[in-house]
């Protein structure tokens, strides 16, 4: 597939007609210079061609973070098939642009001149100025106005090969989602909710299903409650998100994983801004990385760093796992607890990375461990792993432990096996009762992974105490294998018998 890159000075609109082609707002943009930090990749469809858009930072100089940028969207043009230089109409031709145009055409790639901002017909006679550039590939538009920029999409199309063209898909049938079900008698909850509920009693699977037969036990119907099925590309390709608050190293992280100066990496606080993401391929895994913008206070929050927090969120919600950086040489802050939050939100795997372990007091090994788990509470089933993304000390273990977490988030266990963790369990420790009334649980079921979500089949689904449910949880994590990830309970009332 044919790449194209996005080049030009900063607030040309590069970011703009990156949204335009792929009819969303992907991008941030603002009037603010160097908003655009990092090479973002996307798959867009220009007139039923496929073709990859990589857009770029500005082209300015100045200092260490603007030299940075520039250097990537340089690397970014030599990457590129067909290169569009996009200028700002409403100024005159500088030289400056005039020496990068003339540079990106020695690298034998189809380039074009986009001169943006041609609003009006009166704006069109500015364009002539640009024709001292020597090209016929020159075209006048308005991103704002949408004037000109079919024109210019007809000629990408053409540049692109006839093999990339696709077939237009047909409507997608609609999808059954168990999350949009509502039963006044469910509840779902998570193993670190609280309650103020009690209750007891329990009753083995097969003993539940035998009674049901003979007519004991009131109705349950399992057709409402099947395990949803996930797609077994989830084991092969999921994505995980890095989050942390700002100059704790994510950006580096990033490179090191991929083993590329993928994102830009400066001493400038703050230096991501719109998320980026690459997909790596591990042994037989794909993993995509989402280097996220830095979190600070909200009072500290300003300008588009507001938009890079919204979509630091959206991002989590698409996300399987978040690997949440901290910085190992510094004390925690309660901010760091706050950003955690965000994943224990969003029902995600977690893996705790403890950076900059190179410069870190590595004699305090124990003490910062512990530290990390008083803190984290909430986030008891995550692992840590201590690395340095700048020296890529014990990166692979990183790889390892994330196919690790993705496999346990996949995780189905059986209802004879859940079942029998449960009995045990409440054979060590029986249900207190609720206001004096025995409360019975009848069975346990997963129905649905990423993240794993059992059902608790009960007579009174609110009597079950959240220092029962804890109780529960950790049995099932000594039990089975779910380091990293969260496990979500259900407490379900049993369906009465429909009468014939």
């Amino acid at each position: 597939m044919k790449k194209l890159a996005i080049i030009g000075k900063p607030n040309v609109g590069k970011s703009s007609f990156f949204n335009r082609i792929l009819r969303e707002r992907d991008a941030i943009t603002s009037e603010q210079a160097g908003t655009t930090r990092d090479i973002k990749r996307r798959y867009a469809t220009i007139i039923n061609k496929r073709v990859e858009i990589l857009d770029t930072g500005g082209l300015d100089e100045g200092c260490e973070l603007f030299d940075r940028i520039k250097e990537k969207s340089i690397k970014a043009a030599h990457e590129a098939d067909i290169i569009l230089y996009m200028v700002d109409g409403k100024s005159l031709p500088e030289l400056d642009d005039k020496k990068f145009f003339y540079e990106l055409e020695t690298l034998g790639k189809r380039v074009a001149l986009v001169v943006n901002k041609i609003d009006n017909d009166k704006m069109k006679e500015k364009l002539w100025e640009y024709y001292e550039f020597g090209t016929d590939a020159i075209f006048g538009i308005s991103i704002v106005h949408n004037r000109g920029v079919n024109t210019l999409l007809e000629w990408i199309a053409e540049q692109l090969p006839e093999e990339d063209s696709i077939t237009p898909k047909g409507e997608l049938s609609e999808s059954f989602d168990m999350d949009t079900r509502t039963d006044e008698d469910t509840s779902e909850f998570h193993e670190t909710d609280d309650g103020d509920d009690d209750g007891r009693y329990f009753y083995p699977y097969e003993d539940y299903a035998a009674q049901q037969e003979e007519g004991e036990v009131e109705f349950y119907d399992e057709t409402t409650d099947t395990l949803v099925d996930f797609d077994e590309q989830s084991l092969k390709e999921f994505k995980v998100a890095i989050i942390g608050r700002v100059n704790v190293g994510k950006s580096s992280l990033l490179n090191a994983l991929v083993n590329d100066e993928r994102a830009v990496v400066s001493s400038v606080a703050g230096t991501t801004i719109d998320p980026i993401d690459e997909t790596f391929a591990y042994e037989d895994k794909k993993i995509t990385f989402v280097d996220t913008a830095g979190i600070r206070k909200r009072g500290k929050i300003l300008g588009i760093e507001k938009y890079a927090l919204m979509r630091t969120q959206k991002q989590l919600d698409s996300a399987d796992i978040a690997l949440l950086v901290l910085d190992a040489s510094e004390p925690f802050l309660d901010l760091d607890e706050k950003i955690a939050g965000l994943i224990d939100a969003n029902r995600l795997g977690c893996l705790i990375v403890l950076n900059k372990w190179d410069i870190a007091a590595r004699e305090d090994y124990d003490k910062i461990i512990q530290e990390v788990r008083d803190r984290f509470k909430f986030l008891h089933y995550a692992p840590i792993i201590t690395v340095s993304a700048h020296s890529k000390q014990r990166i692979n273990k990183v790889f390892e432990k994330l196919i690790e977490i993705n496999e346990n988030f996949s995780q189905r266990i059986s209802t004879s096996k859940l079942n029998e963790v449960i009995e045990m369990a409440m054979r060590r420790h029986t249900l207190p009762s609720m206001h004096g009334q025995r409360i019975r649980l009848y069975f346990a079921t997963q129905y649905e992974t990423r993240p794993p979500r059992i059902v608790l089949v009960m007579n009174k689904p609110k009597g079950l105490h959240f220092t029962y449910r804890r109780y529960l949880t950790n049995k099932m994590r000594e039990a089975f294998n779910f380091e990293g990830v969260p496990i979500l309970f259900k407490a379900k009332a049993k369906k009465e018998r429909k009468r014939r």
